[in-house]
């Protein structure tokens, strides 16, 4: 099927948004220290930013999903992505910590609205078949916005200062014309749009109780997974337990994003092929193996290739959740349901890194081992989950793809 100009354009927007957005993310990671320093707090204060973040998305989830659902994809997105670019450039000029954080807080509400709307555009707009490779592409958006944040630091921290780190972050204000510019509304919701604002929420979820209790316990996994993986290990594996230059932590960790990015088209490509439970499975599982060297490796090569390694599977599993929780969304809720769950699982895991930094304290400041027992956890739990639920690989997003679910993957029922 040949894909036309607008459903290019609204992947790439989908894509870069996430990217985008995830680079916003990401500065904080490699700034904890300096902003500690800056405000003359803990460095576990200034992780707390972290926390407050992730902690806030969820608000945002409902609240920009509910615009979309209520007045359209395209317009919010482009609101809801000139929000967090505002809220990042203001954490740049923070007078206090308190300030800091407040702004992170806020800066979180506006980040949890991107997923769920740009991942409902895009898999109401394009073509069945294509959407376990998108949905690859879609989520290495947030290791490539990893690896940018990576980029900035190694190219203009030192020659700028923590502060200048956060005024890069303005840059994604400019994807917005693109999206006025280059992007249509979703087909689905220009032709259910209006059925579907006679819908009330709460009748949606009750109806669907099972399936959003079952997908918020396995966001909270997978966002275990992730940030599990990822928020400890520039700043605190790399540099404070070992000690590394900024040159060698930064290039340590794009070789983890270039992981990361090609994990998930993998995965996300092999889900089309042989469904989505058994694609995320293979990869959650494959991390168990790569835990010695990823976490306590001897060498720079060997943490070098773990760190590699990893992000193929942890990135590789979750290039599946975008197409996986937008097929398993009720139609009538499609830009908040997908969102809600995953920023709700990433409020029970935003306080991962809390406990990282309460487990490598407790044990001489050994964070390798922190993030093992985390990431060894959570890919087991995420196994056994995904093999007893649902999955509706193929199914028709609007009536305009109707005839798309002829060659459909069986549907499952929600556990």
């Amino acid at each position: 099927m040949k894909w036309t100009r607008n459903q290019k354009n609204v992947v790439l927007a989908a894509y870069l948004g996430w990217t985008l957005d995830a680079f916003d993310f990401f500065l904080m990671v490699f700034l904890f220290t300096d902003v500690a320093n800056a405000f003359h707090v803990e460095v576990k204060t200034a992780t707390t930013a972290v926390f407050l973040t992730l902690a806030a998305r969820p608000i945002g989830a409902f609240i920009f999903g509910r615009l979309a659902d209520r007045y359209g994809r395209k317009p919010v997105f482009m609101w809801n992505i000139l929000s967090f670019s505002v809220l990042e450039l203001m954490s740049g000029f923070a007078p206090s910590i308190t300030a800091f954080l407040v702004i992170r807080f806020v800066f979180g509400i506006a980040m949890g609205g991107e997923w769920g709307i740009g991942s409902a555009l895009t898999f109401e707009t394009i073509p069945a078949q294509g959407r376990g490779l998108v949905s690859g592409l879609l989520q290495a958006g947030y290791p490539s916005g990893f690896f940018l944040a990576s980029l900035a630091y190694h190219f203009f921290y030192e020659p700028l200062g923590w502060r200048w780190m956060f005024v890069l972050g303005a840059v994604p204000a400019v994807l917005v014309l693109f999206i006025w510019r280059g992007v249509e509304e979703s087909p689905a919701y220009l032709q259910d749009g209006v059925k579907t604002q006679n819908h009330g929420l709460g009748e949606v979820l009750l109806r669907n109780s099972k399936l959003a209790v079952y997908a918020i316990v396995l966001m909270a996994c997978f966002n275990f997974f992730s940030h599990g993986s990822q928020d400890a290990y520039p700043n605190l594996f790399l540099k404070k337990q070992h000690h590394f230059d900024t040159a060698t932590l930064s290039n340590m960790t794009e070789i983890a994003n270039v992981g990361a990015i090609f994990g998930g088209l993998f995965f996300g490509w092999l889900s089309e092929r042989i469904g989505r439970r058994r694609a995320i499975m293979i990869a959650a599982l494959l991390a168990l193996p790569v835990l010695p060297f990823w976490a306590f490796g001897s060498t720079v090569v060997i943490l070098a290739a773990g760190a590699f390694l990893m992000q193929v599977c942890v990135q590789g599993a979750w290039g599946i959740i975008p197409v996986h929780l937008n097929e398993l969304s009720p139609p009538e809720i499609r830009a908040t349901f997908p969102g809600v769950v995953y920023q709700l699982g990433n409020l029970i895991a935003s306080s991962n890194l809390t406990i990282q930094v309460t487990i490598a304290e407790a044990h001489g400041d050994n964070y390798g081992l922190a993030m093992a027992v985390v990431i060894g956890t959570v890919g087991v739990l995420i196994a056994l989950m995904v093999a007893w639920g649902p999955e509706r690989r193929g199914i028709a997003m609007a009536d305009a793809h109707r005839g798309e679910t002829k060659n459909a993957a069986p549907v499952r029922s929600a556990p």
